[in-house]
């Protein structure tokens, strides 16, 4: 599991924010802060798929990379409802993600779910995933634990639920200290700290969705701000790398040494209310921003434009909903505002990718010796734009 790259960043109370990720150093822009590995990734395709994908496995079922058409995919021989794209991925989630016991408690619980919608199948598979790596990984399991999430950040209802669902199909005596209280806790784990690993853009309605979702300790750390000065990037179907669900952290702009690092758990371009009740409604907080300082004495006629608009990247340390369109931030100066009216415009005009439908964010290519690049990369499309800033 990879950590800070070289301690550029630690742990730190923070006053009002409580535990945050901070610079030891500068920092520049376009140098990566975190290469880390999940400690658990599931799937975001319920158990009992739709009509059109039973016969079909869009990703391996381990590394989470798409599978071509041409892809030889090799099947658990067990279940035969996983896929996977090779016999190494096969072999290595036989002995870990698709443990044996992992293979016979779905195998139950696709009868147990027929009936339930899509979201509980997913928590129930995120719960087996947790359970799992209490068998196979106590270390990770402990991990998870450790990270931010109390038993009343679920609901009673589900967690009610779900946990007799799990000892239905896993008598207790395979999973020893199951309890009511400890299957909150983890959904609350999965809801405060999950990232989704998402589908490839589709330019023409910018719509996303999630393939899997994943939990990264150190990650999971960083605070939210409305306009980060670092954003993630991930290369899930990289064929290159074998940590292909490694989550990268670069900074987007120079900090100075003891700045806290953060990142957007949304896209940037939504409007004031959107992000309020988003951050209110998933995380539990209102936030307080310099941005939203300022957005906060707007006209509160913003709510009322629709705006065309697309499905975004969500961060997730939450489970992800695809956004409406109306969220996106075209009414960031729909009220009349000037950019006199918006101090931090001059982010939007440099760091927003302009791409058709993407939204995305924008940070340099990491920097080579004591050079800023002067190419920018965006974390949604991928596209690269370069940065007219620095050559002036």
């Amino acid at each position: 599991m990879a950590a800070a790259v070289e301690g550029v960043i630690r742990v730190e109370e923070v006053a009002g924010r409580g535990r945050a990720l901070v610079a030891t150093q500068p920092l520049r822009a376009g140098e990566i802060v975190l290469r880390e590995s999940p400690i658990l990734v599931y799937s975001a395709l319920p158990l009992i798929k739709p009509q059109q994908h039973q016969n079909s496995s869009y990703y391996c079922d381990y590394c989470f990379r798409t599978l071509s058409s041409a892809s030889s995919v090799f099947s658990c021989p067990c279940c035969s409802a996983l896929h996977f794209c090779s016999q190494r991925c096969l072999s290595v989630a036989q002995s870990s993600s698709h443990s044996p016991w992992v293979c016979q408690a779905l195998c139950r619980l696709r009868d147990s779910l027929s009936l339930q919608p899509p979201e509980r199948q997913v928590q129930a598979q995120f719960l087996v995933a947790a359970y799992n790596i209490a068998l196979v990984s106590p270390a990770h399991f402990q991990i998870l634990l450790s990270l931010q999430g109390r038993v009343f950040d679920c609901d009673a209802g589900d967690a009610q639920f779900l946990h007799s669902l799990i000892c239905s199909v896993c008598p207790p005596t395979q999973l020893p200290g199951v309890s009511l209280e400890l299957s909150a806790a983890l959904l609350a784990k999965d809801k405060l700290n999950a990232f989704c690993l998402m589908e490839p853009l589709i330019q023409k309605n910018g719509q996303r969705s999630v393939r899997a979702y994943a939990i990264y300790p150190t990650a999971s750390f960083f605070n939210h701000d409305c306009l980060p000065n670092a954003c993630r990037f991930d290369y899930i179907d990289s064929a290159s790398d074998a940590n292909n669900t490694d989550m990268i952290i670069r900074m987007i702009h120079d900090v100075p040494q003891g700045r806290e690092i953060c990142l957007s758990y949304f896209p940037v371009n939504m409007n004031y209310s959107s992000r309020q009740k988003r951050l209110l409604e998933d995380y539990g907080f209102s936030c307080d921003c310099d941005r939203c300082k300022v957005e906060a004495t707007w006209s509160d006629n913003e709510d009322d434009a629709g705006e065309d608009g697309e499905d975004e990247e969500v961060m997730e340390e939450d489970q992800d909903e695809e956004m409406d369109a109306e969220e996106t931030s075209g009414a960031e100066h729909e009220n009349g505002a000037s950019d006199s009216d918006f101090p931090h415009a001059y982010f939007f005009l440099r760091y927003m990718c302009n791409e058709e439908n993407c939204g995305g964010t924008l940070a340099p290519l990491p920097p080579s010796g004591s050079s800023t690049s002067n190419v920018l990369e965006c974390n949604v499309c991928g596209n690269l734009k370069k940065d007219e800033v620095i050559n002036q």
